[in-house]
């Protein structure tokens, strides 16, 4: 009995390397991570403090203090055209609003006080949600001053 020859076929194309494909995987995910980290760098931040003042006839109203968060918040009146004898300083109530896409909330108030070279300023605590707004609020008689809401 005899053994048939072996088979000679076509050489065969060289064999993949397997890390190849893993090699390929981790090279977009390093790009996909740096993409992300570079669009949150360049995003601006949140903002510390709100964005402005309300300016009024005769002076300026403004709130202070970290948006969204609780926090110490400061209201200040500065009078326009005061004079240091201090015979026009007036009476003031300093306080903030908060609301929220369902509700506006009753102002809270950091107090009353006259003013002294025609500024006031007043603080307190203010505890608040992420997705709250707030403003400040004036009262001086039957007049009330507000700012521009601020949100976070």
């Amino acid at each position: 009995m005899s053994v048939p020859a072996p088979r000679r076929t076509a050489p065969r194309p060289p064999a993949r390397r397997p890390e190849a494909r893993r090699d390929a995987r981790r090279i977009a995910v390093a790009v996909g991570v740096l993409c992300l980290v570079a669009a949150v760098a360049a995003a601006p931040p949140a903002p510390l403090e709100p964005t402005g003042c309300g300016d009024l006839v005769r002076g300026q109203l403004c709130l202070r203090g970290p948006v969204g968060a609780d926090g110490t918040y400061t209201a200040t009146y500065r009078r326009l055209g005061a004079t240091a004898s201090g015979a026009d300083e007036i009476l003031v109530r300093l306080g903030y609003q908060r609301k929220n896409t369902r509700i506006t909330a009753f102002p809270g108030w950091f107090g009353t006080r006259r003013t002294q070279g025609g500024t006031v300023v007043l603080s307190g605590r203010v505890e608040m949600l992420a997705d709250e707004c707030i403003r400040g609020v004036m009262e001086r008689g039957e007049a009330v001053y507000v700012t521009k809401w601020s949100c976070s």
